[in-house]
């Protein structure tokens, strides 16, 4: 079996995390996304005793689930140990330690993304959910960050000969609703959001990613500094092409969620072919045509 190729530098993910808490962090897109998770799980109806918030930059999640009042103990799982929750478990999200069927429920904000094995991360959290436990995960999606991507890829080309990865290349639904189902989940469901963040110039939104813990960590990133002709051609592609009427510059976020349960005999499943009792055609008021016949003018 060959290893998943590695894309992002995890212990640089690490550093830019520590370095975005000193700085003061910028938790607007977190926050939002912990307010629709606990807003999602409202609506299942059950309680779970054990959760693992797994790689959440901050406790905002665990805060969210800890007042919605379905879930009895919520667990920290990062690979750093920057939470006020006493029960904190230092996990990689791509090793996990948990054993087989011993959680309820496994929620993750924005970190999911950033793992290399996304695929094996999945069937991890499967074996560790109990029977009909419960994934729901938000990470960032395929069309973030796009106008900021073009920009670059212009900018690097006209002003140094070439475009080196700037911007992750995160997975797309269509992707994801395959690796779920890959994974062994029932039931799953993916579907995104999208966030238009408004700012005054390229400098204010490169500086929220910086305090997000975002920039970049693409292992085959170019490690020399940005030449301040490359960053000058970015500032005004980015304000011909992404500029609103009053000057301020869009930058779109996409959050992708993923929801999944661990296969349980009393899930619904779907119906076999060829079992329903009543027909398309007769359900629309039409008339069904046979197979090779043409339709009727």
């Amino acid at each position: 079996m060959s290893a998943s190729p590695t894309i992002f530098d995890r212990n640089l993910l690490q550093r830019r995390q520590q370095r975005a808490r000193a700085l003061g962090p910028a938790t607007f897109l977190l926050d939002r996304v912990a307010t629709e998770l606990g807003d999602r799980l409202a609506v299942v109806l059950r309680q779970f005793e054990r959760a693992v918030d797994l790689g959440t930059p901050t406790d905002v999640l665990r805060r969210v689930l800890m007042e919605s009042g379905k879930v009895a103990t919520v667990i920290s799982a990062t690979t750093g140990i920057h939470s006020d929750n006493k029960l904190h478990v230092a996990a990689d999200e791509e090793f996990l330690p948990f054993g087989d069927g011993s959680l309820d429920l496994v929620v993750s904000a924005l970190a999911l993304q950033f793992v290399n094995d996304l695929p094996g991360t999945l069937v991890q959290i499967r074996r560790a959910l109990k029977p009909d436990g419960l994934l729901l995960a938000a990470l960032i999606g395929g069309d973030s960050l796009a106008e900021l991507r073009e920009a670059f890829a212009q900018a690097e080309s006209e002003n140094e000969g070439g475009v080196s990865p700037r911007v992750a290349p995160f997975a797309d639904l269509r992707e994801l609703g395959a690796l779920l189902q890959r994974a062994g989940f029932a039931l799953p469901v993916v579907d995104s959001d999208r966030l238009t963040v408004r700012y005054k110039s390229v400098v204010d939104l490169m500086q929220d990613l910086r305090c997000m813990g975002a920039t970049n960590i693409l292992n085959e990133r170019r490690r020399t500094p940005l030449r301040r002709a490359t960053l000058q051609r970015l500032k005004e592609i980015y304000a011909q092409r992404f500029a609103d009427a009053d000057g301020r510059l869009r930058a779109t976020f996409e959050i992708a969620w993923l929801s999944g349960w661990s296969p349980h005999e009393n899930q619904q499943k779907p119906l076999k072919p060829g079992s329903a009792s009543t027909r398309l055609a007769d359900a629309l008021g039409t008339r069904e045509i046979p197979a090779g016949e043409k339709p009727r003018p």
